[in-house]
């Protein structure tokens, strides 16, 4: 059976004790699209280890999370990325050149 982004999906904060640590509260997400692009684009990566999402009974860890949000058939547009300080500093280097 193929992954629908349609579906509805929850995603759970890595089980700590001190909650405030995970960066984050359960929530509940009308589409695993939806949720797959908060994950991905808002939570800070160290809120998405241990964090898990569920979608019917399968459940992605953070890996699988951004292999949905890095999937052909993720139906939402992506977020830019941005440039990595590596490729800064090339650039820089190159207008001085």
């Amino acid at each position: 059976m193929a992954f629908s982004f349609n579906t509805a999906a929850e995603l759970f904060p890595a089980a700590i004790r001190k909650k405030k640590r995970a960066g984050f509260a359960y929530r509940r997400f009308g589409t695993a699209a939806e949720a797959v692009r908060f994950a991905i684009e808002e939570l800070p990566a160290d809120s998405l280890n241990g964090a898990y999402l569920q979608v019917d009974e399968a459940r992605f860890d953070q890996m699988g999370i951004r292999s949905l949000y890095e999937s052909k058939d993720f139906p939402l547009p992506r977020r830019p990325r941005a440039a990595q300080p590596a490729d800064t500093a090339a650039k820089a280097d190159d207008k001085a050149a």
